[in-house]
């Protein structure tokens, strides 16, 4: 069955996008404890490209979206920050230069902040979901916990239509959640 991404964010209501949410069956990699691992050679770049492989006889950039979302299902992080790619039989180590995904938009929809990532899922701000600034006043980097122990950090256009969203004290609110875009 071909692939069909979601509406435009701004065109869904909350419980539209519950219900996307929702209807994505993922994999629970959270309940998978596979004896065996090995290294995958693969590498999620900080601008969330993804690579398997490379060398200097190419680049092995991972080009199909399809491949990206299949293997973004997969993924877990450990309590020490490792990302594993994981099956019921086998777990592979994948190297992330910075966050597993990147958020590439952001709406409010009633009480909730709704975020899409690069690979199409949709992740709502809250409890089970926080944001989290970082960096610097300078640089600041605001991270938002997807699953499995994953991040995804924000864009740049998505911090900034975050902040056009945030009260003058720089916060916003999510599910009855309050995060600062401050980093702390």
């Amino acid at each position: 069955m071909p692939y069909e991404p979601p509406p435009e964010l701004a065109a869904l209501t909350l419980a539209q996008i519950a219900e996307l949410a929702a209807a994505r069956k993922l994999p629970p990699v959270d309940q998978w404890e596979p004896q065996a691992s090995s290294d995958s050679l693969m590498q999620i770049k900080a601008d969330g490209r993804w690579f398997h492989d490379a060398n200097e006889f190419g680049d092995g950039e991972i080009k199909r979206p399809a491949m990206i979302r299949a293997f973004a299902s997969l993924l877990r992080r450990d309590p020490d920050g490792q990302h594993w790619l994981v099956t019921p039989h086998e777990k592979q180590s994948i190297a992330v230069e910075d966050a597993a995904f990147i958020a590439v938009d952001v709406v409010r929809q009633g009480n909730a902040l709704v975020f899409r990532l690069g690979t199409d899922d949709l992740v709502i701000a809250g409890p089970d979901h926080p944001l989290v600034g970082r960096g610097t006043a300078d640089l600041p980097a605001i991270y938002l916990a997807v699953r499995h122990g994953t991040e995804a950090r924000l864009n740049r256009s998505t911090w900034l239509q975050l902040v056009d969203l945030a009260d003058a004290d720089l916060t916003v609110t999510s599910q009855g959640a309050r995060f600062s875009l401050v980093p702390g």
